[in-house]
């Protein structure tokens, strides 16, 4: 453990496990793509169960429930990749596949589809009409359904085979027309989403491997897209945003720093992972805002030492670093994933257990369900 980590790690404050329950493919949760959220008060995990998509209310599973609010069938049991999302009053779904965007009701039944090109990465490859066919290749696309349930915000491949350029594109959510959309620069390996709380905005990460990030944002204008992209100076991953802060956080794609900005892509913060010049620590992927004043963020060591990962919350408008988070069970590793409503969840892989911590000594919100 370097010095400065050493020196830091002295000022830590403890967390409280508010609860913990076992659940399955939770890890995804923490470190991938599963959870979904619209403010504090809706958390939900979206988990892949066979040929299924299974939706969970996360207040409601910490309260006792296991059973899943929802069930979809997934429309191409053999397509596994690809970020989908769930309507805000759960009684639809749309998935990212890899030549389709196809909304599922309740009943399982198809709502509507919309068509553009191929995810593999063969330009021009032929398909064999069967539409179960699954390309070889990892690339995806995301979606995500707005929080007012109205819009589906999509990116996609363009629908001209020959070309293979990416689109954002962003379809009514009651039938699958598209309204607008936008062309994007780049060859996506993944994508993913993220909401902004004003209702307007949404962000769109791009993840080219290692050729580095895309980060874009836009809003929907009457009939016209209005996107802005922040890549002339950035390679950075999009994190999080808070209802209660008027920035959004990033980490830069090696870990090297996390910075707050304003929507514009105005740097307001920026905190490295450690003291200047260490170079053995980076910042973790996850993370995001407790509160609106407070940022959660795990630290990771280049020889993956269990001692160099650390949790610390920081100011979230200045990120400065205020405590470490001393777990009374011991070190914990991993990712983590904060709800907004000044707890936050991580997940044990031995165990398979879901925890979610606060503060000691704080209060135990009572988020609606």
């Amino acid at each position: 453990m370097t010095g400065g980590l050493r020196y830091l790690r002295a000022m830590s404050i403890t967390a409280q496990l508010r609860d913990s329950v076992k659940l399955p493919g939770g890890r995804a949760l923490v470190n991938g793509f599963a959870f979904e959220s619209r403010g504090a008060t809706q958390c939900r995990a979206l988990l892949r169960n066979g040929h299924e998509l299974e939706v969970h209310d996360l207040h409601q599973v910490f309260a006792g429930e296991r059973a899943p609010m929802a069930v979809f069938p997934c429309p191409w049991p053999g397509w596994e990749r690809g970020v989908h999302s769930v309507g805000p009053d759960g009684s639809f779904a749309v998935f990212s596949g890899q030549r389709a965007v196809r909304a599922v009701g309740s009943g399982g039944q198809t709502l509507w589809e919309y068509r553009h090109g191929c995810w593999g990465p063969e330009i021009g490859h032929p398909h064999t009409g069967d539409e179960q066919e699954v390309c070889r290749g990892l690339e995806h696309g995301s979606c995500r359904i707005s929080d007012d349930g109205r819009l589906v915000w999509a990116h996609v491949v363009g629908a001209d085979a020959e070309d293979g350029a990416e689109r954002w594109v962003v379809l009514d959510a009651r039938d699958g027309r598209e309204l607008a959309g936008l062309p994007l620069d780049g060859a996506a390996a993944g994508s993913h989403h993220l909401s902004h709380p004003d209702g307007v905005h949404m962000g769109l990460c791009v993840g080219m491997g290692q050729d580095g990030i895309l980060l874009h944002w836009a809003r929907l204008d009457g009939e016209r897209l209005t996107g802005w992209d922040l890549n002339v100076t950035m390679d950075r991953i999009l994190t999080d945003v808070h209802a209660g802060h008027p920035g959004f956080l990033t980490v830069e794609h090696y870990g090297a720093d996390l910075q707050l900005h304003a929507l514009d892509g105005t740097v307001l913060a920026e905190r490295e992972p450690g003291p200047a010049g260490d170079e053995d620590l980076s910042w973790d992927y996850g993370g995001g805002f407790v509160d609106a004043d407070t940022v959660i963020a795990g630290t990771v060591g280049d020889d993956e030492d269990p001692e160099q990962a650390v949790h610390w919350l920081l100011d979230a408008r200045t990120l400065e670093t205020r405590e470490a988070v001393a777990y009374p069970s011991g070190p914990v590793t991993g990712g983590v994933r904060p709800l907004g409503d000044g707890t936050w969840l991580t997940y044990d892989e031995e165990s398979g257990t879901l925890d979610r911590w606060g503060v000691a000594g704080s209060r135990t919100p009572s988020p609606a369900g």
